[in-house]
């Protein structure tokens, strides 16, 4: 599937990058996971779809561009989408507050 021009692998319902895991109004982001330079909606979908290498962005990369906006397709950096309080700086759509709590699933954290 494509969204706004890039393609996002997984199981994907949407235009908006929703997928079967997450498919609620505000699960409308894409990470392009460091292992394998793809966009999948969650880390779900890359474990059925993706490369079988799973690897977190480590802190040093944070300013690349990672994150894409389902609704209006801005590229945030990891920095951009970490500090954005759930709402895309580009054009507002609320993102699931909740991915917050599965960011050690993407990007390196205190706890690794």
């Amino acid at each position: 599937m494509y969204s706004h021009g890039k393609k996002i692998l997984g199981d994907v319902l949407d235009q908006e990058t929703r997928c079967i895991h997450y498919h609620t109004k505000k699960d409308i982001i894409a990470i392009k996971f460091y292992c394998c330079d793809t966009y999948y909606p969650c880390k779900s979908c890359h474990d059925s779809h993706g490369c079988g290498n799973h690897s977190v962005w480590p802190a040093a990369l944070f300013n690349e561009k990672a994150i894409l906006c389902g609704a209006c397709g801005t590229e945030l950096t990891i920095n951009e989408y970490l500090n954005c309080q759930s709402s895309c700086p580009a054009c507002s759509s609320l993102f699931n507050p909740g991915c917050t709590l599965h960011a050690s699933y993407y990007f390196e954290t205190q706890d690794r």
